[in-house]
């Protein structure tokens, strides 16, 4: 009954009134799903919070609480919700700005719009967990200021701040220009030196796999200096030194820099880590001739990258679909292209580069059509689910190349219910269309009841609304949770079944409360 329940909360034609029904008997798993319908009033929320607090905090974070709804002193969660969603009473931040909880403290550091006086007292908190969370999200000025913090917990966040000033970025990133830290998450925990055993046994240990601290904090200043290399404020020049770092970890977050000079990006195109000539492909800051070179490279992950890159030219682009099968999906110099290119790659005798101008979802009528009429399944399987296709060359598709392309046929925006219903008697069922069919908007009830057979396509097809009543009726029974779920969730659920539903859960909690009294 608790997961028809959950489907029911979820169903956009539940009546309000039906609604406050089941607000009246929610609580845990129910009260969360009722707290994320879209059409909860202010009334709804506040009564459903009043039965189960716990919903609070997502109520507040959609909307639907109000400062004057909450007590911050009773629920604290759900009043920090409001203060980082900038609703909140200001007033708040200075009560949990002094919390002897510091999980709370920290969870405030993150809010918009703190008081200064808050900011200053936060920024002096003795949980180094607190700065770091302030130094994370806060302004220039703050965050220049929390660079010299004493722990390397809080450097670390002052270098993810992309609000950071580049020059403070470059003094973390180089350690040129600040004092040294003088402590670490390490050397907080353990006598230095000491490194931490990967397979440590210890169940309330937080420290990272050979985490370490000889006194200069190596593992804080490694990790500051990932995250300052991944900041994109942090400056181009002082980035740049690390093409030739032993850490791979380093050259790996460099490689994926959008503004790396061209000397560095030939230098990591020569890397001896794919990773890294794979995140550099990738780069739109390589030019073509660093490109032709990755192009050329022995690792298969490094040529889907360069794929994916959005200035590779055609002939380049071409030859990795044919070689890398990175042709199933669209690729961006394709999505880019103009459509006097698509039609140069449309009449490619190169089924690769055909096939990748079919993954475009906006081809002129005329090089579509041509797509579609193709020899070469892999094309005519891209091409089809694109808009604009009649019904006649979308059946010719699927009787031209069958199981191949059945599936991306039934994908089809525009694919109409005689013919999704005639994909759905192919023999034997082809399980991939059966599920593309059961979500498909147009599909007929005759092929919806033959998706129910598929165990897949099943609760997709349960939560359909062209379903019959009465089906959808019988599957609030069926023994799969996620069948009856979505059976429950579906619009076309009639409004009495509804209400049946609703009553018996009333029903059972007052039968439950009945139980409490007698015992």
């Amino acid at each position: 009954m608790n997961h028809v329940l959950s489907g029911l909360a979820a169903n956009p034609a539940l009546p309000s009134e039906l609604v406050d029904r089941l607000i009246a008997v929610a609580d845990g798993d129910l009260a969360r799903d009722l707290a994320g319908r879209e059409d909860l009033s202010h009334a709804q929320a506040v009564a459903l919070f009043a039965r189960d607090p716990d919903c609070g905090v997502p109520l507040a974070h959609a909307g639907r609480l109000t400062a004057a709804d909450v007590d911050p002193v009773t629920r604290p969660d759900t009043a920090l919700a409001l203060l980082d969603e900038g609703s909140g009473n200001p007033d708040w931040a200075r009560l949990f700005a002094g919390d002897p909880m510091s999980e709370r403290r920290e969870k405030l550091a993150a809010c918009p719009g703190l008081p200064a006086d808050v900011v200053d007292r936060l920024a002096a908190d003795p949980d180094p967990g607190v700065v770091a969370e302030l130094a994370l999200w806060t302004t220039p000025e703050t965050a220049a200021r929390l660079a010299e913090h004493p722990h390397a917990l809080v450097r670390r966040a002052v270098v993810c701040n992309e609000a950071t000033p580049p020059d403070v970025l470059a003094a973390l990133l180089t350690g040129e220009g600040l004092p040294p830290a003088r402590h670490c998450r390490v050397c907080d925990r353990e006598a230095t030196p000491f490194t931490h055993d990967p397979e440590c046994p210890r169940t309330d240990c937080d420290l990272g796999p050979g985490d370490s601290c000889d006194g200069s904090h190596e593992s804080a200043v490694h990790g500051m200096r990932i995250a300052a290399l991944g900041n994109p404020a942090t400056p181009t020049e002082a980035a740049a030194g690390f093409a030739d770092h032993p850490s791979v970890l380093l050259r790996l977050t460099l490689a994926a820099r959008e503004d790396l000079p061209p000397q560095v990006c030939a230098r990591l195109a020569t890397d001896p880590v794919p990773g890294v000539r794979g995140d550099l492909a990738e780069n739109p800051a390589i030019g073509e001739d660093v490109i032709r070179v990755l192009a050329r490279d022995g690792d298969v992950s490094v040529r889907r990258g360069l794929a994916r890159h959005p200035r590779v030219p055609f002939d380049v682009l071409t030859e990795l679909a044919r070689t890398a099968k990175v042709g199933a999906t669209l690729a961006p110099r394709v999505a880019a292209a103009t459509p006097a290119e698509l039609a140069d790659l449309a009449r490619s005798p190169d089924p690769a580069a055909r096939m990748l101008a079919a993954q475009h979802r906006d081809l002129p009528p005329g090089i579509r059509d041509a797509l579609a009429s193709d020899a070469d399944a892999k094309v005519v399987k891209a091409v089809a689910p694109h808009p604009g296709l009649s019904e006649g060359q979308l059946r010719a598709m699927a009787d031209r190349h069958g199981v191949r392309v059945l599936a991306r046929v039934a994908a089809n925006p525009g694919a109409s219910p005689g013919l999704l219903e005639h994909l759905t008697r192919q023999a034997p069922p082809v399980p991939k269309a059966l599920r593309e069919v059961a979500r498909h908007p147009n599909a007929p009830v005759e092929a919806l009841l033959s998706c129910l057979a598929d165990d897949r396509a099943r609760p997709v097809a349960a939560a359909h609304p062209a379903l019959p009543p009465a089906v959808i009726v019988d599957l609030l029974a069926d023994p799969d949770r996620q069948v009856a779920e979505a059976a429950a969730a579906n619009p076309s659920l009639p409004p009495a079944v509804m209400a049946r539903l609703v009553t018996a859960a009333d029903e059972t909690r007052a039968s439950a409360g009945r139980d409490v009294r007698r015992s």
